[in-house]
């Protein structure tokens, strides 16, 4: 049997790097001495775009695209930045697509709004603690019964 190599390297915690050595190498690409600046840039690059993103979603106080609410707030930031344009056709297209995904999304919310009324109502009246349709169905096992 063949073990991969592996690269010597280790971290903060005292464990080993798990990732191949280059081929003319004993490290990774990450700890090669060889690549130490490039690493280092892409390092600091990285943790400059991880703050610029942290400081953009706060100016627009945009939370993620998880919810409902998320995806209004984006479509929102979308369309305003989009009334900002010059007149043109591309930012007509654009903003009839908006639009569009508006329409959706208030569709979808109205959706879930309704559903969580009707899983209210079958609540008070059945005096369940959790939704029919987050339970296990009785007798789950599935089967299909074919005619010979």
């Amino acid at each position: 049997m063949v073990t991969p190599r592996r690269c010597p390297a280790t971290n903060q915690h005292g464990l080993t790097c798990q990732s191949p050595p280059l081929k003319e190498g004993k490290f990774c690409y990450m700890h090669s001495p060889d690549n130490a600046e490039e690493v280092a840039e892409a390092r600091r690059i990285g943790g400059l775009r991880r703050r610029r993103e942290v400081a953009v979603s706060g100016a627009y106080e945009f939370d993620g695209l998880e919810t409902v609410a998320g995806l209004r707030r984006l479509l929102m930031i979308a369309a305003l930045d989009t009334l900002g344009l010059e007149n043109s056709i591309a930012r007509a297209r654009t903003l009839i697509y908006l639009v569009g995904v508006a329409g959706k999304l208030l569709e979808t919310g109205e959706l879930e709004q309704r559903i969580a009324v009707l899983e209210g109502a079958i609540h008070r009246r059945n005096n369940l603690s959790e939704s029919l349709f987050d339970a296990e169905p009785a007798g789950s096992g599935f089967s299909v019964e074919v005619d010979p």
